[in-house]
């Protein structure tokens, strides 16, 4: 039994680090009152968390864990395209300086901490999980679908799912199940669609039933393209319009696996010291959270 688990490839949890922070945040502030520190620091968002992490934690019992993050609101994509997210409302004024804090949290549990000024934390997540695809099995933590392009044989994409401890985990086979795509056509479906949340709009007047069916038949925005002569008039008027826009959206969509980013997998072992911990949680006044950890 030793022999087996000795030869089990390592695990790694990689969390979507603003995924779980802005959920925290908006799932315990809707009723208006927000927690905060005897000093009036908020701490609401670190303290939920610091829930959903530990939670995952032990559902996937990773042997290693990362934690990526935005760093600013300045990227690649923006200089692509000045629309890029420009419709994101300000950032509530609690949230501000819980970005710190969470940081100091995620460290005290002796998670490295990982951004790339420039780059999203979608890239550093991408680029991390291919390198560590390689020798290991990697479970991204998220609730953002377009993680979805990520996974592959030994990449499973974990989509937090309403309430805590509900995960919908996607292999290439239950992703095809579900939504009848493969990794690389989740970016043709966002490039034909457009995402309203990132603000670009794809080929405006296609929406998601047609991107999917155009996909279903033709395998991928370039096989579309080059049966444009079949498509209906309507759909073939749009596309052809809006061939700019189809391609930029397009790579918008497409996370990038070539981030100037740099993280031995040696370095994320899961280890955590739970004193370093409980201090954090008496720092920021959390109570209850220590039976959490056990």
């Amino acid at each position: 039994m030793t022999t087996e688990n000795h030869n089990m490839p390592p695990k790694v949890l990689m969390v979507d680090g603003m995924a779980l922070l802005f959920r925290a945040f908006y799932a315990t502030s809707y009723g208006g009152y927000i927690m905060k520190t005897k000093a009036g620091v908020p701490t609401n968002a670190v303290f939920g968390f610091v829930k959903y992490f530990w939670d995952a934690v032990q559902r996937f019992k990773p042997s290693h864990v990362v934690c990526c993050w935005d760093m600013g609101s300045k990227t690649f994509r923006s200089e692509q395209f000045s629309d890029y997210k420009a419709n994101r409302v300000d950032c509530p004024e609690e949230l501000i300086p819980q970005f710190d804090l969470v940081k100091e949290m995620t460290a005290s549990f002796g998670v490295v901490n990982i951004g790339v000024p420039g780059f999203e934390a979608d890239d550093c997540i991408g680029t991390l999980a291919k390198l560590y695809g390689e020798e290991a099995q990697v479970y991204i933590l998220t609730g953002d679908h377009d993680m979805l392009q990520l996974v592959s044989d030994t990449v499973h994409v974990v989509i937090m799912k309403k309430g805590q401890g509900n995960y919908a985990v996607y292999t290439p086979k239950t992703l095809l199940e579900e939504k009848q795509l493969t990794p690389q056509q989740i970016i043709d479906l966002k490039g034909l669609m457009g995402d309203t949340a990132d603000n670009y709009p794809g080929v405006k007047g296609i929406g998601e039933k047609t991107a999917l069916k155009l996909l279903i038949e033709y395998g991928s925005v370039d096989g579309i393209l080059e049966n444009m002569a079949q498509l209906p008039k309507g759909v073939r008027s749009k596309i052809e319009a809006q061939l700019d826009m189809l391609h930029l959206s397009r790579s918008l969509a497409t996370i990038c696996l070539e981030a100037p980013v740099a993280c031995a997998l040696e370095s994320c072992f899961w280890e955590m010291d739970r004193q370093t911990v409980l201090s954090k949680f008496e720092e920021l006044e959390f109570k209850g959270l220590d039976r959490l950890i056990g």
